[in-house]
């Protein structure tokens, strides 16, 4: 039996056999002699057109964490921290024991202080690697301006064990030193914190008078 009809067949990604439509043989060699009139050619520009602008991402504001003194109360012996075994014990009770220290890595903090000395709180700057760590006057004094600190201690961790200071930890403590005289915020001392002892940059001269 002869038809004028033809089947149009399509293959699925599964390898199956399914019929979509129908046709008559002219409609199909009408169709294969011009696909435009099955499918209609739409302009580029009105489909630029028709699409909605990409709008930009909104800039949200970043928030910068100073841990107050009423986060992380102190015993009466360091209300007042201005002496380099004040600081280490500093350090000990709230530094080392806060959740993205890394005694594996050398981290770098500061003590804020006010004019009389006493802990207005700490923030912690950087954390580097096992022997490195990157330090610049901008980040170690936002957030002792954003306290409004009179003067702050400078801190940092040898995982060594080993608190003698390296080249690389004096010329940043003098580098941080004329940082401070520019913006009226004295750097009192530098302790590095080892295992079990510690150093203080001031008391080993190299501080200028």
């Amino acid at each position: 039996m002869k038809t004028n009809e033809t089947f149009i067949y399509h293959i699925t990604q599964d390898d199956c056999m399914t019929v979509t439509q129908i046709m008559p043989a002219e409609s199909v060699h009408h169709v294969a002699g011009n696909p435009s009139s099955l499918y209609p050619i739409v302009p580029t520009t009105t489909l630029l057109l028709n699409e909605e602008p990409t709008k930009p991402k909104p800039i949200s504001s970043k928030e910068y964490k100073v841990v107050a003194l009423r986060d992380c109360p102190l015993p009466e012996s360091l209300q007042v921290c201005e002496t380099p075994d004040q600081a280490a014990e500093y350090w000990r009770l709230h530094v080392a024991t806060s959740p993205y220290f890394n005694p594996e890595c050398e981290c770098f903090a500061v003590l804020l202080l006010n004019t009389r000395r006493r802990v207005k709180g700490h923030q912690l700057i950087s954390i580097g690697i096992l022997d490195t760590i990157l330090v610049h006057p901008r980040e170690v004094f936002r957030g002792a301006i954003i306290a409004a600190a009179a003067a702050i201690i400078l801190m940092h961790n040898h995982p060594s064990g080993e608190p003698t200071p390296s080249e690389a930890d004096i010329k940043v403590t003098r580098d941080l030193i004329r940082a401070g005289q520019l913006l009226k915020i004295e750097v009192l001392d530098h302790v590095i914190v080892g295992n079990p002892n510690r150093s203080s940059l001031r008391e080993l001269g190299y501080f200028y008078a």
